[in-house]
């Protein structure tokens, strides 16, 4: 059972109702907002402002009108608490006018703000791209801690911050600063307050932070009644976003040039060594107290979303851990549920629990650790991933156990909030519940694997549900069709991979910049890492039929075929002996699914010689040659 099971839910985020503007005498609050700004997007219109400062503002009041003369009606029942707002009424074309006002105690309103307004247009898929990672950025920007920069552990928790969201979160920073939302000066400076912050006044435990770090003062926030020391694997998803930050920063002016000095200081200070426990330890341990030690007792083990954990661990200049942690502690020397190799709904996986567990598995460690074209023993961890999310939306598909909603376009299951609290969410219930809850995390994030299916489901998400699943910060942790339940919450750890592996499908640029770091190619030699010679399709399935070369090949007695479908089908697949005769049919009209499949041939009493393997489906065949070899 994992550790983010132990969580417990802020909640109490504001609801968004329509409601006209009072007809009394209003009660001026003297802070009036400033700076209020209007952009167009598809179907809605986002505004942001300035905060007064030293105020006792306890939120702002939103007034709307289709005219810039009025009458304007109040959007917000309640005082919406952050300067931001997102307002999504599935429309293009549409021109408003908005004006806001600050609340203070009492509901007591301010004069009203400067007027705005702004259009909504219809956008291209790739803009409609840029515009849900800009919506997300604002999370880590605009929502961040205003004394450390931190990202806030979810929306509501106050002074709790998530050391691993901020790592996502300063992932989240480059791009923004790469697409335009912020200028690179502001980033930066954003991105040396939190690492100053880090260092400075976070309590570290032999160089790891904690889970949750108070984000006034650094202290440590107990997540559970022994964990209040360090955590390991939240570590690594932070050092993960400092190794990122150190390769692109790169300016000789006095900022950049601290954010890299600093970065790699805290990375080296990381004692992964230590939390192997003992001297001789085989596995890394995810949390060490200093009032209860090693009570947590818990071992990292994959197949999980701790590998990153390990890669570091084994990469680390200064506190390196032996390769064999990795295969022992981490691999468990390919025993279940690290080695897999069944098949389901016609796909492949190498690697973890069967149907693959909760999403985020495929996705925490590889937002930096570039997974493509390369394997270590085990497998391609870029394929594995690609298909664990087809099995998760073959699974939707297939809709088991009869949930509202699950389809092709709606899928994706993953740790989130749901609505009895806070669960990971996985396909028959194998390492989390299936409960009806589709997190949009799950597929957005997997979009460098299955990039038709997850743009299908965020237009899905975005078109069809956007009233009620989009919010100031993007899509709203969740939803469940079952219960006519949409979250009100966002979580760090959600809201992070949707930006960053965005951004890695669009120009693999966080991915590009984490490998560039000089201590990674050592380490996955280190590790057996090897180039797999596969040309990496950032994981779309082929708009045609494809066969690959067999492999071994030449081969004796025993050979796999692996190929790839366009589309759900039935095929076959024959073998042939240079006189063109059939020596033997895998498969007979057989019905696979979509993407990467494989196929083992054994050769029985055939003879050396060359032979021929055709795969043929409705539309098209192919046919290639092998060579058998007694």
């Amino acid at each position: 059972m994992q550790k983010w099971l132990l969580l417990l839910t802020f909640l109490g985020a504001f609801d968004i109702a329509f409601a006209q503007a009072p007809n009394l005498v209003r009660r001026e609050h003297s802070d009036i907002p400033a700076g209020l700004s209007a952009a167009g997007h598809d179907s809605r219109i986002d505004l942001a402002w300035n905060v007064p400062g030293d105020s006792d503002v306890e939120g702002f009041f939103i007034y709307r009108s289709e005219s810039q003369n009025g009458p304007f009606a109040r959007l917000n029942a309640a005082p919406h608490p952050d300067p931001v707002y997102s307002d999504f009424f599935g429309r293009n074309n549409q021109t408003y006018y908005y004006y806001l006002t600050a609340v203070g105690a009492n509901l007591n309103e301010s004069a009203p703000s400067d007027t705005a307004a702004a259009t909504s247009h219809a956008m291209s898929t790739e803009e409609l791209l840029t515009s849900v990672q800009e919506a997300t950025f604002r999370y880590f920007y605009d929502y961040g801690h205003p004394v450390s920069g931190m990202a806030r552990e979810r929306l509501n928790s106050g002074d709790v911050c998530a050391s691993g969201g901020t790592g996502f979160g300063l992932m989240a920073l480059i791009a923004g600063a790469e697409r335009g939302f912020v200028a690179r000066q502001a980033a930066a400076a954003r991105t040396l307050k939190i690492i100053r912050f880090l260092q400075n006044n976070a309590i570290r435990y032999h160089g790891a932070w904690a889970h949750w770090i108070n984000g006034s003062t650094g202290q440590t926030i107990p997540f559970s009644q022994y964990d209040n020391g360090g955590d390991l694997v939240e570590t690594s998803y932070l050092v993960q976003g400092l190794l990122t930050v150190r390769q692109y920063y790169t300016g000789s002016d006095s900022v950049e040039t601290e954010i890299r000095a600093r970065a790699t200081q805290l990375w080296e200070e990381v004692e992964w060594d230590w939390y192997r426990r003992y001297l001789n330890g085989t596995s890394l341990y995810w949390h060490w107290s200093p009032n209860y030690g090693w009570q947590m007792n818990m071992q990292i083990r994959g197949y999980n979303e701790a590998m990153i954990v390990y890669l570091l661990a084994v990469a680390s200049p200064t506190h390196p851990v032996p390769p064999s942690c990795y295969h022992i502690g981490w691999a468990r020397t390919g025993a279940y549920p690290y080695l897999n190799g069944k098949t389901f709904y016609g796909f492949t996986q190498w690697v973890g629990p069967d149907y693959g567990g909760p999403l985020f598995f495929t996705h925490y460690s590889f937002l930096g650790f570039d997974p493509r074209d390369k394997a270590d023993g085990y497998t391609n961890y870029f394929d594995n991933s690609r298909n664990i999310a087809l099995i998760h939306h073959a699974y939707s598909i297939d809709n088991p156990l009869g949930h509202s909603g699950y389809d092709s376009l709606c899928w994706g299951l993953t740790a989130s909030d749901d609505p009895w609290g806070y669960s990971a969410h996985a396909p028959y219930n194998i390492w989390g519940v299936d409960n009806g809850t589709i997190t949009p995390s799950a597929a957005l994030s997997s979009m460098p694997y299955t990039p038709d299916e997850s743009i299908a489901a965020m237009e899905y998400f975005y078109y069809t549900l956007g009233a009620s699943l989009w919010g100031q910060y993007g899509f709203k942790d969740a939803f469940n069709l079952n219960q006519n339940w949409f979250a009100g919450s966002y979580i760090a750890i959600d809201q992070g991979p949707i930006i960053v592996m965005i951004e890695n499908y669009r120009s693999q640029l966080l991915w590009n910049l984490f490998m560039s770091n000089p201590e990674i190619p050592g380490m996955m030699a280190a590790l057996g890492f090897s180039s797999t010679g596969i040309d990496p399709q950032e994981g779309s399935i082929p708009g045609r039929l494809e066969l690959q070369q067999n492999y071994p090949n030449p081969f004796n007695g025993e050979t796999v075929i692996r190929f790839r479908l366009p589309k759900s089908g039935k095929i076959t697949l024959e073998i042939f002996n240079t006189l063109g005769q059939k020596v033997q049919q895998i498969y007979g009209e057989k019905f696979l699914a979509a993407g990467e499949q494989e196929a083992r041939f054994t050769a029985g009493n055939l003879p050396s010689g060359i032979y021929y393997y055709r795969l043929r489906s409705r539309e098209s065949a192919i046919t290639r040659k092998m060579l058998l070899l007694r």
